[in-house]
């Protein structure tokens, strides 16, 4: 490892007067309208404003300002006095504009009127709304349903959610890739096959009583930092944090409440982790069966001694399956596999499992570090297998809980954006709706681009997001891109995504989270779904940005009017009109999940949706939680060899996803920049490389495509040998759309194989 001293890095901690002066620069570039501070006292709380940030849980009893630093530059970023007018577009051919970075493409300001690609000019031109949703109507009543796809981000409520996957489905596909392909789709996929459920099983309340929290590959001080205030009070109470990284980032290190006087006006600050383990990328499959194999052994000298156990056997005995094979994988791994694939020390996994033996209640918390890879599906696996040996799923204080990023990512997948039929009451909406849902398998993200690579694809919609911008194999996908037939983008800002067009092309603007959405039966509420399973209203009440916009509920069911035949049973007026009903129409679906809905949707801390897992109910094949033996010690999808290197992706914490907020990664202590590699300074000098020294990185996967990002400045930083870091969306176009993960397809961008082109 390398000395910090010698690396880039940033001293202070997280949180303090440093997210208060991110949050002040923020407001000074987006100049937001006067009724921003009031949507700020009402963010996260009951009848207010869910953050379009992350989504981390809301508590019951908030903080006086319940949101964070990122969670302030989203609502600046959103509620901006910029506006990107139809004049706008008239000065700029899209052909230039593709040459804007992505932070100046979104500091453009909102879009104010619906805009119609013109291939003559290259230029967008503005439209009405019904000129648009008679053409995009048009366009898919000519195609077959099977050839088009409609994407969804992680920020659609519930209630579009529900609608936008009812008109594919009345369209005649289940092509409903979303943000979790890229993400959490490993979370979805492992642990229903280990425990029966696809989402984690802790609520905000666990972390009151927990004894230990572990972490793996996780970064809430950039991607949920609203997550360190139970954190620093856990600590406080006396439970110990574990982090396992490759990166040693700041928020996990210590934290600085801007909420408390003290520390704000004194050097006071809480440490957060006990012990912080810097894990070689790729490394953790072999770290967590080190840990078991410590909790074994702990186990055999426990009962010699004392005839007292450490493994939780009544549980084992009960409730799960696979114990013998799985101890006797773990018996027979040596450590000096463990510890070559790990790149950690045994006596440093030994401690990290020794305060697990010790803690009668443990939380894992896991990010896209684990489902990110080749083999992230094992990662989980194998970490379930940890959880499973002390009875820590099921009980309060304990449990396994993945952090999400997008704000109703989770709720989408629950109210029907699947591209997996069998996840979804086809039956049910048959009926409910009176038409014969499609019965095969959609296409997720990777097969979406492969389709799209193929000329497969005819018609793409984007309801959210930076799809383009966000996946992998980029140069290929936007070559590929402008030869289907129709694309429509529906944003709140300009992105990348909506300049690679096809030939036929909408852009559609639509309200924020945040402005009052008044239709025919007043201001209409929505709702979202957090990590922790909690559904949560949220009411907007400034003024929209433009009157030409209009909401995604709106735009989703114009949409579906012009293209699907009249159905008396799905009336999408009344819907448009009051989103009581939808919330009505998604309880008749889900009833078990959803029952009394309109009535719950202002509950405090949101409602619980329920987890079977929690409940010690296994919906799993055996019945029974499942321990698993894993397919070898490493998650990547690669060997090592001379010269190649472990890329890591990365989000600063001046980012949202694909949304740039500036050029401050502060917490890492890179300024001003975002063309970087970070490396080892033992690296930078074996390599014969120097600080400063710009160079390139080509994929180095084994395939015959040429892969090459440049321009990017040598940096020292706190790595371990052999990884390096640059950031995520700039390195997208490294990864092959084949390098994903075996079981879920998500993108392997955590591990990555590139070389360094001096």
């Amino acid at each position: 490892m390398a000395d910090e001293d010698d690396t880039v890095h940033y001293t202070g901690s997280e949180g303090g007067w440093g997210s208060m002066r991110g949050i002040f620069e923020t407001a000074l570039r987006e100049r937001p309208r006067p009724g921003v501070l009031d949507t700020l006292r009402r963010q996260n709380k009951v009848e207010g404003f869910m953050c379009v940030s992350c989504a981390w849980g809301k508590p019951a009893k908030p903080h006086a300002f319940e949101f964070c630093e990122n969670g302030a530059k989203a609502t600046l970023w959103e509620l901006t006095t910029l506006r990107c007018t139809p004049d706008f577009f008239a000065q700029h051919t899209v052909t230039e504009l593709k040459g804007w970075k992505d932070y100046d493409l979104e500091q453009t300001g909102r879009l104010t009127q619906p805009m119609r690609y013109d291939s003559a000019t290259d230029k967008y031109v503005p439209c009405s709304w019904e000129e648009a949703f008679t053409a995009i109507g048009t366009e898919l009543k000519a195609l077959d349903p099977g050839s088009t796809v409609f994407y969804s981000s992680g920020r659609a409520s519930l209630e579009t959610s529900y609608l936008y996957a009812l008109f594919a489905r009345l369209y005649g596909h289940n092509n409903l890739p979303d943000s979790s392909n890229m993400c959490h789709e490993t979370t979805s996929v492992a642990l229903k096959e280990v425990i029966g459920s696809p989402v984690g099983t802790c609520v905000l309340d666990d972390l009151e009583h927990c004894d230990a929290i572990f972490f793996f590959g996780q970064n809430p001080g950039t991607n949920s930092p609203r997550l360190l205030h139970p954190l620093q009070e856990a600590v406080k109470r006396g439970c110990r944090i574990v982090t396992f990284n490759p990166i040693r980032e700041t928020g996990l290190v210590s934290f600085k409440n801007p909420q408390s006087p003290v520390e704000m006006l004194t050097p006071k600050s809480t440490k957060i982790s006990t012990l912080y383990l810097q894990v070689k990328a790729g490394g953790d499959i072999a770290a967590i069966t080190g840990m078991i194999k410590h909790v074994l052994a702990a186990e055999e000298a426990k009962w010699a001694k004392d005839q007292q156990h450490v493994l939780d056997m009544d549980f084992i005995a009960q409730h799960t399956a696979g114990f013998e094979e799985m101890k006797a994988h773990a018996d027979a791994t040596s450590w000096d596999q463990i510890e070559a694939e790990s790149g950690l020390s045994r006596a440093d996994i030994e401690e990290a499992a020794q305060i697990y033996v010790e803690s009668e209640k443990a939380i894992c918390m896991y990010g896209m570090g684990l489902t990110q890879h080749v083999h992230g599906f094992h990662n989980l696996t194998t970490l379930t297998n940890l959880w499973l040996l002390r009875g820590n799923i099921g009980r309060q204080g304990a449990g396994i809980s993945p952090v999400r990023g997008h704000s109703n990512v989770q709720g989408q997948r629950t109210v029907g954006i699947s591209e997996k039929p069998e996840l979804v009451p086809l039956d049910k909406l048959a009926d409910q709706y009176g038409f014969a849902p499609p019965r095969d398998h959609g296409l997720n993200t990777v097969a979406a681009c492969q389709g799209i690579l193929e000329g497969k694809v005819k018609a793409f919609i984007g309801l959210g997001g930076n799809f383009v911008r966000a996946i992998p194999e980029q140069a290929a996908m936007e070559e590929a891109w402008v030869k289907m037939r129709l694309t429509v983008q529906i944003a709140t800002k300009l992105n990348r995504s909506h300049l690679i067009n096809g030939e036929v092309a909408y852009l559609l603007p639509c309200l924020g989270r945040s402005e009052t959405d008044m239709q025919a039966g007043g201001a209409q509420a929505v709702t979202m779904e957090d990590s922790l399973s909690c559904v949560h209203g949220s009411l907007g009440k400034n003024t929209p940005a433009s009157r030409h916009l209009k909401s995604e509920v709106a735009i989703v069911a114009g949409m579906a009017k012009a293209t699907l035949a009249p159905n008396a049973k799905v009336p999408w007026d009344r819907w448009v009109g009051d989103y009581a009903t939808i919330r009505d129409a998604i309880a008749e679906t889900y009833p078990d999940l959803f029952h009394d809905f309109n009535d719950r949707v202002f509950t405090p801390g949101g409602f619980y949706k329920g987890n079977a897992a929690r409940e010690r109910v296994w919906k799993t094949k055996s019945g029974k939680a499942q321990f698993t033996v894993p397919n070898g010690m490493r998650s990547i999808g690669f060997d090592d060899a001379p010269g190649r290197f472990r890329l890591i992706t990365l989000r600063s914490n001046d980012q949202f996803n694909t949304t740039i907020y500036g050029y401050s990664d502060r917490l890492r202590g890179v300024e001003g920049t975002r063309d970087v590699v970070l490396m080892n300074p033992k690296d930078i000098a074996e390599a014969g490389l120097r600080e400063g020294q710009v160079i390139a990185l080509k994929t180095d996967a084994g395939d015959d495509v040429h892969r090459q990002v440049g321009g990017l400045t040598v940096m020292p930083f706190l790595l371990p040998r052999g990884c390096i870091g640059a950031y995520y969306p700039e390195m997208n176009p490294l990864i092959p759309v084949w390098y994903h993960d075996e079981a879920s397809q998500v993108p392997a961008a955590k591990g990555v194989p590139v070389r360094i082109v001096a």
